[in-house]
């Protein structure tokens, strides 16, 4: 049975790691969150290359078969690196989601909302450009996206939510892109908040993005029992209590590890 590792600079990457469990369910995973360098999204692209090259390494000790960088920030900026030091397949986020993005778009005009890094790193719009090269991209940095999502304020009724929501959003709105890329781990979580302050614009999760990636190197795995690890860098007991909102499920117990 295939085993596919997993990063993140902490809880979010588990919306990748639920898409891929619900695409591929005979397939096991192990999960590494860097919960004590969290987050990345404010770090320089040399230090996240070398934190991803740490955390690569913790995974491949364990027997992967093929690496899934669910960390937006570091799929932008570290995934040379990765591809040049290990031997198996390595997956970023940011050129599935492009794909998608660009399939999707009917006008052209197309958004990306993500960590201040992964705006400022050009990777979706380069990525968006080089599938359509006549794409009107607009990014937008939303780093409020994520503790609102950690704290569970998800509720597109909520007061705080929506006034955030409107805030960032609103720029894209006024560039009536018609697809929005949603090129952070946490923002699913926010998905209805995103959808309510922008009306008829299709939202594509990189998450479900890559899962389709790895199914067409695995194919529609199921039946087996597949069994599931998680590592985190820091003490475990507030990933055990955030995982569940974003895994979909509970998480009995967490491995620490030391980098």
């Amino acid at each position: 049975m295939a085993r596919i590792g997993i990063f993140d600079s902490g809880v979010g990457g588990l919306t990748v790691q639920r898409a891929i469990i619900e695409r591929l369910p005979g397939l096991d995973t192990v999960y590494l969150g860097d919960t004590a360098r969290v987050p990345y999204g404010s770090r320089s692209p040399e230090v996240v290359t070398q934190y991803s090259l740490r955390n690569a390494r913790v995974l491949v000790a364990q027997g992967i078969d093929l690496l899934v960088v669910a960390c937006n920030t570091a799929s932008a900026v570290a995934l040379p690196a990765l591809r040049e030091a290990l031997s198996i397949p390595v997956l970023g986020v940011v050129e599935p989601g492009a794909r998608e993005a660009a399939r999707a778009s009917r006008s052209g005009r197309i958004g990306v909302i993500g960590t201040q890094s992964t705006v400022a790193s050009g990777a979706y719009q380069a990525a968006l450009r080089a599938l359509r090269p006549e794409a009107q991209v607009t990014a937008r940095a939303c780093p409020l996206f994520v503790p609102l999502a950690e704290e569970g304020w998800t509720d597109p009724e909520d007061e705080v939510v929506r006034l955030v929501a409107r805030r960032y959003l609103g720029p894209l709105a006024a560039a009536r892109v018609d697809t929005l890329v949603l090129g952070c781990t946490h923002y699913p979580l926010l998905r209805e908040a995103i959808a309510a302050a922008l009306p008829g614009v299709a939202l594509v999760d990189s998450a479900q993005a890559i899962a389709a990636e790895v199914a067409t190197r695995f194919g529609e795995a199921a039946g087996g029992r597949a069994t599931h690890r998680f590592f985190v860098t820091d003490v475990p007991g507030r990933f055990a209590q955030l995982a569940g909102r974003f895994l979909g499920q509970p998480v009995a117990s967490a491995e620490q590890i030391d980098l």
